[in-house]
């Protein structure tokens, strides 16, 4: 588990019109890397070769590759703090809906 670290919202008042504009962008744009993420690690997933065992058995077995998997996807920072980095570094652009 990560530390906290705290950001100071002056930097992300930087790059948007204000705090509370920031604040929007990033959660909308946490929620795009939420939903990316998770097609990646199902596709990831279902190339794993499934086990003969029944949906009750299967539960209590581990599969090593699934476990793998998992892992290597809890290393990646979480979509809300990729999402505070991309609006501080003005990585993406983003408008209203008229």
């Amino acid at each position: 588990m990560s530390g906290i670290e705290p950001i100071d919202l002056r930097e992300l008042d930087k790059n948007v019109a204000n705090v509370y504009e920031g604040i929007v962008v990033a959660s909308k744009r946490a929620r795009q890397l939420n939903d990316e993420n998770k097609i990646e690690f199902q596709a990831l997933i279902s190339t794993i070769p499934t086990s003969n065992a029944t949906d009750d058995d299967a539960e209590d077995i581990l599969n090593p590759a699934q476990l793998k998997i998992a892992l290597e996807h809890e290393k990646k920072d979480k979509p809300h703090i990729q999402a505070i980095k991309e609006v501080l570094a003005c990585k993406f652009q983003y408008d209203y809906k008229k």
